[in-house]
């Protein structure tokens, strides 16, 4: 009995024994499974596009068999495009030995705004000391990069449109302006070389003289000053006088400008926005490889056709006897004028004191004073509140302009809908108007009902206030004050004009007269004027302009 017992004990034993080995072992083998997710072909390339997928360059570039060029070359490559999303897709593997093996996938990177670059690459994992890794070669990752080369993203654009005036002819065009500049890191005398520079751009530009540019460079802090910006023909001519002065640095970019020189004016300047949006809307893009040496080679893009060209409503004539008439006056002055007619801005204008500012013309408010007593009789025969007869003035609309900044009336108060009175002078006395919004209210006067402005054919203002015109008996009322201040009122130096009519205003000692003549409508202000008529002036000044003979 005591030799069964010891019998049952030891098999006991043994069992326990055997029992903890098999569960050692099965314990070994679950780990060893878990341990070895990198240790074939199939499963490392699989984690190494994965990783690719989701942006993680660091698991990626671990996986290869030379991690850090693999790292620096991804994260250039990801640093450029910048994808919403890249997808590698594995379509083979091919098991060549027990060591090696090739593989096929599909990569597709999502830039977003319909760009998107597809491309096949082959590559080779293969069994090393530290396991299977994918063999780094740039080309696996993508081509074009690599021993040094880099991709980028580039914005590409089609043919620049034209921009056109008023009656078809081209006004405006891309050409190549070159900008000249003074470093004073590159040359040994910068007084001498600024004494230099300024003989040497005297021919264009006389006014520009060595002192203001030593003025200039001594608080650039040591960086390059431009001196003048030169159109290709007089860049031609003195190119080699310029290139002879040590520091001269010459920088050439296209640039969107008027083919006659003397058109130019705020409205002009908006014109280069509304030309910027139609290249924006056409453009294109490309990734391109850059090599060391800086030579690029397209690897994938797209460029549609241009878009169409610009019809403007700048009328180049009226636009430069605009501009002789604000630059008569030494404060700060600016002249619009519109078609009643088609809402057109035929020309806009302001002074050099004017541009210190700002676009004033367009966007800068000052007290309208007696200016708005047009706006006020129209409420006064109507029994409505003032803001509500400037609506039916064409001011208070809140109009946008495609690639226009512009403001017509600000009145002082919590909101649109406030009441105001009719009788009380001193009501409107924080009254703000621009001279565009004068401009609209003459052109609104002449054609009896709002006139919906427009810098560009097609691109009409828009408002999503209800848009309603006086009676006709009050135009008729309006038209006829009108009348009255330009035949036999303050503004008879006028009369001879024609058809001329129009209204002053003043508010301190800034001056205002607005008014229409045919299918002209038009508003001048000038700020702290010297002269209780000068606005009246400036106009005369303007018509006479119109007058003389083109060139």
């Amino acid at each position: 009995m005591r030799r069964a017992r010891g019998r049952v004990r030891r098999l006991r034993l043994w069992n326990a024994i055997a029992f903890c080995a098999v569960l050692v072992l099965a314990v070994g083998v679950v780990s060893g499974v878990f341990a070895k997710t990198n240790d074939d072909a199939p499963t490392v390339l699989t984690n190494y596009v994965d990783a690719l997928n989701v942006g993680d360059i660091d698991a990626a570039s671990a996986l290869t068999s030379y991690p850090n060029a693999a790292r620096d070359t991804m994260a250039q490559a990801f640093d450029a495009l910048q994808p919403e999303s890249v997808h590698f897709d594995v379509n083979q593997i091919i098991d060549l030995d027990l060591e090696s093996g090739m593989f096929n996938a599909v990569a597709t990177w999502d830039l977003g705004n319909d760009r998107t670059w597809t491309y096949n690459v082959d590559g080779w994992v293969r069994h090393l000391s530290v396991g299977w890794r994918v063999s780094w070669n740039p080309d696996t990752f993508m081509p074009g990069v690599g021993n040094g080369r880099t991709v980028r993203l580039d914005r590409t654009d089609a043919a620049p449109p034209t921009v056109f005036d008023i009656a078809g002819r081209p006004m405006m065009t891309e050409q190549t302006i070159n900008a000249v500049r003074l470093d004073p890191t590159r040359t040994g005398d910068p007084i001498a070389s600024s004494i230099a520079l300024a003989k040497a751009i005297e021919p264009v530009a006389p006014l520009i003289t060595a002192e203001e540019l030593q003025q200039e460079i001594a608080s650039s802090n040591g960086e390059p000053i431009t001196a003048v910006n030169l159109r290709d023909g007089d860049f031609a001519v003195l190119e080699d006088d310029l290139r002879a002065v040590p520091g001269v640095v010459i920088e050439s970019t296209p640039r969107l400008i008027t083919i006659d020189r003397r058109v130019y004016g705020p409205v002009v300047d908006a014109m280069r926005g509304v030309w910027q949006a139609n290249r924006d809307q056409t453009q294109g893009w490309a990734i391109n490889s850059v090599d060391p040496g800086g030579q690029v080679t397209r690897l994938t893009g797209h460029q549609g056709p241009p878009g169409p060209d610009i019809r403007s409503t700048i009328e180049p004539r009226m636009q430069m006897a605009a501009a002789d008439a604000a630059v008569s006056v030494g404060t700060p002055a600016a002249v619009v004028v519109m078609q009643p007619s088609t809402g057109a801005i035929l020309a806009v204008a302001q002074n050099n004191q004017a541009s210190e500012v700002g676009s004033i013309a367009f966007t800068g408010t000052y007290p309208a004073g007696s200016a708005f007593d047009l706006v006020r009789t129209a409420a006064q025969a109507q029994g409505v509140d003032v803001e509500q007869a400037a609506k039916q003035l064409g001011i208070g609309l809140r109009y946008t302009i495609p690639d226009l900044d512009q403001q017509t009336v600000a009145f002082a108060g919590d909101g649109p809908n406030l009441m105001r009175g009719t009788a009380d002078r001193g009501a409107d006395d924080d009254v703000q108007v621009s001279p565009f919004g004068m401009a609209l209210v003459a052109a609104s006067v002449a054609r009896g009902a709002p006139t919906v402005p427009i810098i560009a054919a097609g691109q009409p203002a828009t408002t999503s206030e209800e848009i309603t015109q006086l009676p006709a008996q009050v135009t008729d009322q309006l038209r006829g004050i009108m009348r009255s201040t330009v035949h036999g009122g303050p503004a008879q130096l006028l009369a001879g004009w024609g058809d001329l009519v129009g209204a002053t205003g003043a508010h301190g000692d800034d001056r205002w007269f607005y008014g229409s003549k045919g299918d002209l409508a038009f508003a001048v202000f000038v700020e702290d004027a010297d002269g209780g008529d000068l606005a009246v002036k400036v106009t005369d000044r303007l018509f006479k302009a119109l007058a003389k003979p083109s060139d």
